[in-house]
């Protein structure tokens, strides 16, 4: 990292209260600055061009594009930028994907304020932050001790899964594709992926099956 007497922080997150009471949360550290704040992925690539931030903190679940998109751009356009994952998504199936795209940590939205700012000194360090038993899974995937289930929606790519989880909330393919900066024969073709790899055999059940992920998603933690 640059060597400065505070730390550049840029905060994406498409929820505006999110973003003041992260910001707040982070100007009382004196060695932290805010030097930025975007709702979308678009927005965020070209701030930061400008903001030139040490840290850059992302939602994964943006209105338009992709978080883990944006950390993919980010560690291609801006490989001094560490990124933290700050998100609603549960560890245990979101940290890994995080991790792998690029992010150097992750924290649950409903962590304590403390384990944020644990988490931003610990990556300034040169350290990965993550619940440990995600690490331990990772690092087991990396040396082929286990693989990804065949069959589930754990086993969806990333974009797969971006789709996935919009058609669970009730978003239209033309809005998906919209705001996903595809065309809407692009989605089409996703989503007969998905169905293909979850054994879905109608496009009705598919929704259905996205539907109720998305209800289970909310409601409890994930087990993998």
């Amino acid at each position: 990292m640059p060597s400065r007497a505070q730390t550049r922080i840029f905060i994406v997150d498409d929820h505006p209260l999110v973003r003041e009471w992260l910001a707040a949360l982070l100007q009382q550290q004196p060695d932290f600055m805010v030097c930025g704040q975007a709702e979308d992925a678009a927005t965020a690539l070209a701030a930061m061009a400008k903001a030139k931030p040490d840290v850059a903190i992302v939602d994964l679940s943006l209105k338009t594009g992709s978080g883990l998109d944006l950390i993919k751009d980010l560690r291609a356009m801006h490989p001094h930028v560490a990124v933290i994952v700050l998100s609603m998504h549960e560890e245990m199936f979101y940290a890994e994907r995080a991790l792998r795209a690029g992010a150097l940590g992750y924290v649950m939205k409903r962590e304590s304020t403390g384990q944020i700012i644990d988490a931003i000194r610990q990556v300034l360090a040169g350290r990965v932050y993550a619940n440990p038993e995600v690490l331990g899974r990772l690092a087991e995937r990396l040396v082929g001790r286990t693989s990804v289930p065949r069959g589930t929606v754990e086993g969806l790519s990333d974009r797969e899964l971006e789709v996935f989880r919009r058609l669970g909330r009730g978003e239209p393919t033309r809005q998906i594709a919209s705001e996903l900066h595809l065309s809407i024969k692009t989605v089409q073709a996703y989503n007969a992926r998905i169905k293909e790899k979850l054994g879905l055999p109608s496009g009705a059940q598919l929704v259905r099956e996205a539907v109720r992920w998305v209800e289970q998603e909310n409601r409890e933690p994930r087990q993998v």
